[in-house]
């Protein structure tokens, strides 16, 4: 098959965006031929081998010839653009619209594929939905928010829905929300967990004084915890260095706190830690893939504190490095964790966020929980294991077209 991926955002930095790489790479490795379009700001990007790629440029840090005047616009935030589509003007987002509708016209002409895979039910979905090819969408959650936030931007979800065949989501809370959202998907949704890539998160044998090194700690901690992800309200992160507060003062020993991400309320999650007096609190901005995964390779916990999570892929690629997560009972995530491989507690309640990470670090089985985080997230979630279920999606699209 050839397949088109469409995307609102690079493939770094953000769910969907690992999401539509991830699938990429793998459907590539099984001879399949695939062209993604999205939006960058940089020309230093990364491109995954053997996929067609077709960057939509927009103004960031650099100057790129012939670049939209303004970053690429996101729902909450990205590590490399905090304008979100609400702060549009009526000028950048006809812009926006008419920039895509030439370009993806240009894809397909050129590149011809037998389907299209919109990301987000949201403005570039509609634009495909235009071009009378078999067409799919996946709900991400985070466009669902967006479609509660913002009236003015409903017609182009509302138009989308309903021309796709088929709208994948990748959680039961987020088939809900589709479901209550947009009554004309009935007997369109299909749940369909989303994957890592189990080439990029594994267990490793890492020295954790080599790994802390790399990211300007000279100590070894006792205790190891780590949160990776957007610094957004949604994420949580403020209840995180409450709960912090908290578990300091229990275990009265070694415990470093590494927050890894970007985003609008980096300065002010700064503030506040200092505010509590907090100690070994580092903050370590966007890491890559590969340095995530040396560092959940030596963390002993890994905390999800969100108080919204449509799904939840950094648990995921947390577990399948063997480090067992701490996260909310909130929409994906308590889909996601059990027992064997962590811990779920009440949104916004830092006392039973520390409870729970400090059980985690004081366990007595630590190596069998971290062999069974693994394991558990290779068979449920690798991306190789269930690249097979998108497959057959596309397949039934177009065996129905």
């Amino acid at each position: 098959m050839r397949i088109l991926l469409v995307n609102h955002f690079p493939l770094e930095g953000s769910g969907s965006g690992t999401y539509t790489r991830n699938i990429a790479v793998h459907l590539s490795k099984l001879g399949h031929e695939v062209s993604i379009i999205f939006p960058e700001n940089s020309l230093d990007f990364s491109k995954p081998d053997g996929i067609k790629v077709h960057p939509v440029f927009f103004s960031g840090k650099e100057e790129i010839k012939d670049a939209l005047p303004f970053n690429f616009p996101c729902f909450t935030t990205h590590p490399r653009s905090t304008f979100t589509f609400y702060d549009m003007t009526p000028s950048q987002k006809l812009a926006y619209i008419s920039i895509f509708e030439d370009e993806i016209a240009k894809e397909i002409e050129d590149f011809q594929p037998d389907i299209i895979h919109g990301q987000h039910i949201w403005i570039l979905s509609q634009i495909v939905s235009k071009f009378g090819r078999p067409f799919l969408m996946t709900a991400h959650g985070t466009d669902l928010m967006g479609y509660q936030k913002a009236p003015d931007f409903r017609m182009f979800a509302d138009e989308a829905v309903e021309k796709a065949s088929k709208i994948i989501v990748i959680s039961e809370d987020i088939e809900q929300l589709v479901s209550d959202t947009f009554p004309m998907s009935k007997d369109k949704t299909v749940l369909m967990k989303n994957g890592y890539d189990n080439t990029v998160f594994f267990p490793m044998d890492n020295n954790k004084l080599e790994v802390l090194e790399k990211f300007g700690l000279s100590k070894t901690p006792e205790h190891l915890v780590v949160f990776v992800g957007k610094l957004a309200y949604f994420k949580g992160v403020d209840v995180l260095l409450r709960a912090a507060q908290d578990y300091q003062k229990r275990l009265n020993q070694s415990i470093h706190t590494l927050i890894a991400g970007d985003g609008e309320l980096a300065d002010e999650l700064k503030s506040m830690a200092a505010s509590l007096n907090l100690k070994n609190i580092h903050f370590l901005g966007h890491q890559s893939q590969e340095k995530l995964r040396r560092l959940y390779s030596v963390a002993d916990v890994s905390v999800v504190p969100s108080r919204r999570e449509p799904f939840g892929l950094v648990a995921i690629e947390a577990l399948a490095c063997g480090t067992p997560v701490v996260a909310t009972a909130e929409g994906g995530l308590a889909e996601i964790i059990n027992e064997d491989v962590g811990t779920l507690v009440p949104v916004d309640d830092p006392l039973a966020l520390s409870s729970a990470i400090c059980n985690e670090l004081l366990r007595e089985d630590k190596c069998k929980r971290k062999t069974k985080a693994s394991r558990y997230a290779y068979e449920n979630y690798s991306q190789e294991k269930i690249i097979g279920e998108m497959i057959c999606i596309y397949e039934k699209i177009l065996e129905e077209n």
